[in-house]
C-alpha cells in the first residue's frame, strides 16, 4: 500500500489507545507503520536494484521483527540520554513502545499483502511471492475510514484543520481530475461517494463527535477496514470463479488448457476486476464486472500475447541471461515478451508483467534487452 495509508493506520492505532502506553508512542506507531519501506534507499542503486530489493527483507517476517525491536530501543535510549542531559527523569516506557512498534510494524506487510504487488514473507530463506489480490494499491475507502477517524481525533487547532483540509483537497483533486492509464479510472459513483464521505466527516467534526466517543472512533474505523477486507475476500472469490469460466471459454476456442488464473482489484470499485489467464501457449488479460451475468463470448477488452516459440524462444532465452532480466523475471507474476527487429543484430526483446502493462510500453514493470549478433 501507499505510505499515506500506512501513516494513517499508524495514527489511527495510536489514537485508538496505543498512545497511552508510553510517551512518544504516537511517533513510534507512525514510524513503525512505515519502517519496512526504508528499502526505498535501494533506489540509489538504480531501477533494477530497487525492483530486486523492494518488498524484500524489510517486508519479511525476520526483517519486520528486527525493525520492530530496533525502533523502540532507539526511542527509549534516545529519550533516556536526553533526560540525563537535561537532568530530569526519563518518561518513556520501553514495554509500551515495544507493544506499539510490534503491532504497527506487523500491519505494514499485512497491508501490502492485500494488494496484487505481493510480499515475500519468508526471505532470506524463500523468495516466493504471495498475493492477497483484495485491495488496489491506492484505496480511497481506507483513506476515508482511518483518515477520517484520525482527523476527528487530532483536528483541534486551526493549523491542524488547515493541514487536514489541504490533504483532503489534494486527494480529491487526484481522484476527480488525474487521468489513469490502461482504463484504471475511478467510476463516477465512487467519486460522488468520496465527496459525500468527506462532507460527512467534516459534519461530524462540527458536531464534536470526538469529544463524545474519543478512542472508540479510530477503533471502529480500524474494525471497518477488517470488515471491508472480508467483503472484498468474498467478492474476490466470486470474481476469480467468473474469471475461471471466461478463461476456460477462451482456452476452449484456442484448443488450449488453462494453467492459472488471477483476479486483481481495480481502483475504488469492488465490482470491477482485472483478470489474467495463462495457458500453455499464451497469456490473456481482460477486465471483468461482477454486475450482470458471465459473458460466454471473447471479452472485448482482452489482450492476448502468445508465448515465444521456435527461434523467438531462443532469442528470449538469450535475453533472459541479462542480469536485469533475471531481476525482472524473479519479480514478474505474469511475464510476457515481444520481439522487434529482423536479423539478430537488430533484435530487441521486450519484457513486461501483464498484470501492470504490456511489452513496448514505458514504465517500471517493463524491460528492453537488445541482442547483438554473434
Amino acid at each position: 500500500m501507499d505510505n499515506l495509508t500506512h501513516t494513517l493506520v499508524g495514527l489511527a492505532a495510536a489514537k485508538a489507545g496505543l498512545e497511552r502506553t508510553s510517551p512518544h508512542a504516537t511517533a513510534v506507531c507512525v514510524l513503525a507503520a512505515n519502517a519496512p519501506d526504508m528499502d526505498i534507499i535501494a533506489l540509489l542503486g538504480g531501477r533494477f536494484f530497487y525492483l530486486e530489493q523492494h518488498r524484500g527483507i524489510t517486508h519479511s517476517i525476520v526483517g519486520t521483527l528486527a525493525l520492530a525491536l530496533l525502533l523502540p530501543a532507539f526511542f527509549y535510549g534516545a529519550e533516556r540520554l536526553l533526560a540525563i542531559l537535561r537532568k530530569r527523569q526519563p518518561r518513556a516506557r520501553f514495554k509500551g513502545l515495544l507493544i506499539s512498534s510490534l503491532i504497527l510494524s506487523a500491519s505494514h506487510p499485512l497491508l501490502d499483502w492485500t494488494n496484487s504487488y505481493g510480499v515475500r514473507p519468508l526471505l532470506p530463506w524463500d523468495s516466493h511471492w504471495i498475493y492477497g489480490d483484495l485491495v488496489f494499491i491506492l484505496d480511497p475507502w481506507i483513506w476515508l475510514a482511518v483518515g477520517g477517524a484520525a482527523f476527528l481525533l487530532t483536528a483541534r487547532t486551526k493549523w491542524r484543520i488547515a493541514a487536514w483540509g489541504t490533504l483532503a483537497l489534494v486527494l480529491t483533486a487526484a481522484i476527480l481530475l488525474l487521468p489513469r492509464p490502461g482504463g484504471m479510472d475511478i467510476p463516477r459513483a465512487a467519486r460522488a461517494l468520496w465527496l459525500a464521505g468527506l462532507a460527512g466527516i467534516f459534519l461530524l467534526h462540527r458536531l464534536r463527535l470526538a469529544s463524545r466517543f474519543g478512542a472508540a472512533i479510530p477503533s471502529v474505523a480500524l474494525a471497518l477496514v477488517v470488515v471491508y477486507w472480508g467483503a472484498l475476500a468474498l467478492l474476490h472469490a466470486r470474481a476469480l470463479a467468473r474469471a475461471g469460466v471466461v478463461a476456460q471459454s477462451i482456452a476452449a476456442r484456442m484448443d488450449e488448457h488453462v494453467v492459472r488464473v488471477a483476479a486483481m482489484p481495480m481502483p475504488a470499485d469492488p465490482t470491477r476486476w482485472l483478470c489474467v489467464a495463462e495457458t500453455e501457449r499464451a497469456t490473456t488479460r481482460f477486465e471483468l464486472s461482477l454486475n450482470g451475468a458471465v459473458a460466454d463470448d471473447y471479452p472485448r477488452n482482452a489482450v492476448r500475447l502468445e508465448k515465444p516459440q521456435g527461434e523467438a524462444r531462443e532469442l528470449v532465452a538469450r535475453a533472459s541471461e541479462d542480469a536485469r532480466a533475471g531481476v525482472f523475471l524473479n519479480f514478474a507474476r505474469f511475464p510476457v515478451t515481444a520481439i522487434q527487429g529482423g536479423c539478430v543484430g537488430d533484435t530487441l526483446v521486450q519484457f513486461a508483467d501483464l498484470r501492470f502493462t504490456q511489452p513496448g510500453e514505458r514504465g517500471t514493470f517493463t524491460l528492453e534487452v537488445p541482442l547483438e549478433g554473434r
